[in-house]
C-alpha cells in the first residue's frame, strides 16, 4: 500500500507541475513530431473527403 501511495503522490506532483507550466506559459501542450499529421497518406484522412481528395482516390483506384 505504501508503494501505491508514493506512486500516486509522485504522479500527482508531476501532473500538477505540468498543469502549472501550461497555465503560466499560456500555450497548449503540443507533440514534438506533429502526431498523425506527419504520417504519409494521412494528410486528408477524414470521413467526408473534399472534391480534390475524392478525385485523387478515384484515380488511385483506376490505376490498381
Amino acid at each position: 500500500m505504501t508503494i501505491w501511495l508514493m506512486t500516486f503522490v509522485l504522479m500527482l506532483i508531476a501532473v500538477t507541475g505540468m498543469a502549472i507550466g501550461v497555465v503560466f506559459k499560456r500555450e497548449p501542450i503540443k507533440g514534438s513530431c506533429g502526431g498523425l499529421n506527419n504520417f504519409k497518406g494521412f494528410e486528408c484522412a477524414c470521413d467526408d473527403p473534399c472534391e480534390a481528395r475524392r478525385a485523387m482516390l478515384a484515380a488511385a483506384d483506376n490505376q490498381s
